[in-house]
């Protein structure tokens, strides 16, 4: 019988499988770091969340001190921005304004986040008279443009920050969880959720270890856009009276209290808007960055 000799430098080894092995997540971080217009949304984000923690030593003003006898002043090597009808420096508050909106950001989309993946993981995983009680009220929110739902809540809780972030947080739960719903609706099907079954494992085991990581990437690819979105949404409701109210520098407020000085002094409503415009590109970007990373199926 012939001897079969097997030359232990051709097999591989463990270790080299598994550092060879390339995780989704390590892929999708290589594709990502390619991206340049990613990066340039995460340069955008970056450097407002620099401006934003860094504000009280950028400035000597404070957001909220007025000097009658400097207001509409043009920009100037002493107001980088300008100053606004109560002689605010608009620098400043343009600086403060970034933690307002960068913390709308985070709490509405962390809640809604949480929230619609909770409820799309009940609806899809059982199914039945709790899919349809779930999805209805999903209809219901969706069924109302997402600003006048929030309007509505916030008429009723009554305008203020926090109101306004329970409302951008309530009109976004739906578009998540639809979102996780349609996801564990087709990996509840694969064979490995089927064996997990077989073996008598606990339905949460199941939702929480097993179908949950799998719906990671299309929660985090919308709550990256979702900020963006929510960003707006609280500028449209401070800019309507709803969100943060005065001396609060909250960026939709600024543009509304500068509507009526856009001729003479246009500065007072050019920067909000900007500051409004860029940070909410900057999470397009990377947003749209982080699709095309984590599911190359939706690149064009």
């Amino acid at each position: 019988m012939a001897t079969v000799h097997i030359d232990p430098a051709s097999t591989p080894q463990p270790k080299q499988d598994m550092e060879k092995a390339s995780s989704p997540w390590r892929d999708a971080y290589r594709s990502l770091k390619k991206n340049k217009l990613a990066l340039i949304g995460a340069g955008i984000i970056l450097f407002f969340v620099l401006v934003a923690i860094t504000a009280p030593l950028l400035s000597s003003y404070t957001y909220d001190k007025q000097e009658m006898v400097n207001r509409l002043q043009p920009p100037s090597n002493e107001h980088w921005f300008g100053t606004d009808d109560f002689g605010r420096d608009m620098f400043t508050r343009i600086a403060y304004g970034a933690r307002i909106s960068l913390w709308v950001g985070f709490v509405a989309v962390t809640g809604a986040a949480l929230f619609g993946t909770f409820l799309g993981l009940l609806a899809g995983y059982f199914g039945r008279w709790t899919d349809i009680f779930i999805s209805r009220i999903f209809d219901i929110l969706l069924a109302f443009p997402g600003i006048l739902l929030a309007i509505a809540i916030v008429a009723i809780l009554g305008p203020s920050l926090e109101n306004a972030l329970i409302a951008i947080a309530i009109v976004n739960i739906p578009v998540f969880g639809r979102l996780v719903r349609s996801k564990v609706l087709s990996i509840k099907e694969e064979e490995f959720i089927m064996a997990a079954k077989a073996q008598g494992m606990r339905h949460g085991r199941i939702i929480f270890q097993h179908i949950l990581p799998n719906s990671l990437a299309p929660i985090i690819v919308q709550a990256t856009l979702g900020f963006g979105t929510a960003i707006l949404e609280a500028a449209a409701l401070g800019f309507l009276g709803l969100g943060a109210q005065p001396p609060t520098p909250e960026w939709g407020k600024m543009l509304s209290d500068s509507r009526g000085f856009i001729q003479n002094a246009p500065w007072t409503v050019l920067f909000p808007g900007m500051s409004i415009m860029l940070l909410v590109l900057g999470f397009n970007l990377i947003g749209d960055g982080l699709r095309d990373a984590l599911d190359p199926k939706m690149k064009n």
